[in-house]
């Protein structure tokens, strides 16, 4: 029973049974919340989209109203007719000519307009100016038109549809003259044609049919419909009494939209069925049910494939593991309850053991190496038979009074003495030692290119204290002359500067020339070269090279610094530097 066991408690099992459990629960969960949210997201729309429309009529409205508004004002306000219109209520009656150049003004400004049926003008006395018939404005209105129409101060009424004449919309305005501190002066009539009202370009009928989408109406405030694409078996009269969202009609629900305009009171009615605003849901959960059940088939194919394509590579990885025995790794412990995951644990940690071993053979090769390298540079001359020289040459040059060549030979001496260490001695130096040695490199070289090397060393005694490994610096300093100040036409200069760095219990050390610098190709290939160990920065020089410095900061402080850091710029000269710490046996 428990082998059997073992062998279902593989990773593939696990994997398929694992995967197949989260797919039921990720698309039964995501099917309903989606179902949900675009249910609820379709309704949404569906409002909203009405409540556009309804918008967009009521906009509509509103623009076709303050056109007939501003042509009405227009006509009141024209000069001929303020000024005939002043000699009539001053008691002067105007001449049959002075009507027709009234008619004429009025014509102009018709020109410019749509859905005017006719425009009449009146005195305050009730009498008609134009057109040129004798019919009193109380053969035409009623006095309580009259009255509104005083009581508005000028402001255009609508009055709705007139009774003499069924498709036409009456409104009316005072004329007031400006001149006159805005007197009321007569009455302007004005006859809009209903089609001027139409709101929709649709001319299909409302008959609840699955063509059917929204029918919009235009009723004044006395509930006469204005203008609508409804069918004569609607009853405007008793939605509009409702006053609810939905109504029901023939066995069909709607939903209905009201929108008032403000400067009439008229009332702009939309309906649309409520199947039509929820269309889309039946089509969803039909879509969210064949997705589900598609999806489920994929998931159950494509997870038993994945079963298998993970434990393969694992299984493969298993038997190279058996035989490798290098790298640098650290063991992981042994918890996993999967017959393949303790295999390659336990595969792992003993391989391990082995890279450890050989890494840590490896890493000491590669210091002794190195230090090996270093003596056989420092070992290239023979060191007893160069001091004895060179003692020999500052005697000669004493007893000749050439005291300058003296002290030039003395600085070769020490120089030689300083890269010529025995055996026993420490490559640690500190960092006055270093910044002497480089001042005496600095001395010879005056000594070869005379006045075109200018030099300075700019240090505070404090940092000559610090501890660093031999010749790190004088090879810089040597670049910076290789390759800047040999490179110029005139004279150079070389300044070696140190200082604190921003980082704290950090020494920052930095040697700088004024030569022709460098492109960012140029330097992108100098870390390069140094990176792989080449110096190939030129053909002259001792041959340690800014490579040999870089990897010997590497060597000796680790991930305490960041190595060589160049900057230069094409005839702005350049500047090399790198960080130590302080105490660097304080960081072993």
């Amino acid at each position: 029973m428990r082998n059997w066991l073992g062998r279902l408690n593989t990773l593939r099992n696990q994997i398929f049974i694992g995967f197949m459990l989260v797919m039921v629960i990720v698309l039964a969960s995501a099917g309903l919340f989606t179902y949900d949210q675009v249910s609820v997201l379709l309704r949404n729309n569906a409002e909203k989209h009405i409540q556009q429309t309804a918008v967009q009529a009521s906009g509509k409205l509103d623009e076709l109203l303050r056109q007939i508004e501003t042509f009405t004002a227009q006509v009141a306000t024209n000069a001929t007719i303020q000024r005939l219109m002043t000699k009539e209520l001053s008691g002067k009656r105007i001449s049959f000519e002075e009507r027709q150049l009234m008619q004429q003004e009025v014509r102009k400004q018709e020109a410019y307009s749509t859905g005017i049926r006719s425009i009449e003008l009146y005195t305050n006395d009730y009498r008609m100016l134009f057109p040129l018939t004798d019919v009193g404005l109380l053969d035409r209105v009623s006095p309580d038109w009259i009255g509104r129409a005083n009581r508005a101060k000028g402001q255009l009424v609508w009055y709705g549809i007139d009774p003499s004449y069924p498709n036409v919309l009456v409104a009316m305005r005072q004329v007031r003259l400006i001149d006159q501190s805005f007197t009321a002066s007569g009455y302007l009539m004005v006859q809009v044609d209903r089609k001027y009202f139409e709101l929709t370009d649709t001319d299909a009928e409302f008959s609840g049919t699955d063509d059917m989408r929204e029918a919009m109406g235009l009723i004044d405030d006395k509930g006469q419909v204005i203008t609508s694409d409804f069918t004569s078996d609607v009853d405007v009269e008793s939605i509009l009494l409702q006053n609810q969202s939905s109504v029901e009609m023939k066995g069909n629900s709607y939903i209905a939209v009201q929108k008032r305009s403000e400067l009439t009171g008229w009332r702009i009615l939309i309906l649309t069925p409520t199947e039509y605003a929820t269309e889309g849901i039946s089509v969803l959960r039909t879509a969210v049910i064949v997705s589900g059940a598609v999806g489920g088939l994929l998931f159950l194919v494509l997870t038993f494939i994945l079963s298998i394509m993970i434990t393969r590579p694992i299984l493969r990885l298993i038997r190279a593991m058996r035989g490798a025995r290098f790298g640098t790794l650290k063991p992981i412990p042994v918890t996993s309850s999967t017959m393949e995951i303790n295999e390659l644990n336990n595969t792992y940690n003993q391989m391990v053991v082995s890279l450890n071993e050989m890494i840590e053979v490896v890493y000491q090769k590669e210091i002794i190496q190195s230090k090996a390298e270093l003596k056989a540079l420092q070992a290239q001359i023979n060191p007893h038979f160069l001091f004895n020289t060179l003692e020999a040459f500052y005697w000669a040059l004493e007893d000749k009074d050439e005291e300058e060549l003296a002290q030039l030979v003395v600085a070769m001496s020490g120089l030689f003495r300083y890269v010529i260490s025995r055996p026993d001695e420490d490559e640690w130096v500190t960092l006055g030692d270093e910044l002497d040695h480089a001042e005496r490199y600095l001395k010879l070289m005056v000594m070869r290119m005379m006045d075109r090397l200018s030099w300075s060393i700019e240090v505070d005694e404090s940092y000559r204290r610090v501890p660093i490994p031999k010749l790190l610096i004088q090879p810089l300093v040597e670049n910076a002359i290789l390759h800047g100040v040999e490179q110029r036409l005139g004279p150079g200069e070389v300044t070696l500067r140190v200082g604190a760095s921003t980082r704290e219990g950090f020494t920052r050390v930095e040697v700088i020339d004024n030569g022709p610098g460098m492109d960012v190709d140029k330097i992108h290939s100098l870390y390069a070269a140094m990176e792989q160990g080449r110096n190939q920065t030129s053909t002259k020089g001792s041959g340690v090279g800014i490579a040999n410095v870089q990897q010997r900061l590497r060597l000796n402080y680790e991930s305490a610094t960041e190595g060589l850091e160049i900057r230069s710029e094409v005839g702005q000269g350049t500047t090399m530097a790198f960080e130590i710490p302080d105490d660097i046996w304080a960081l072993k």
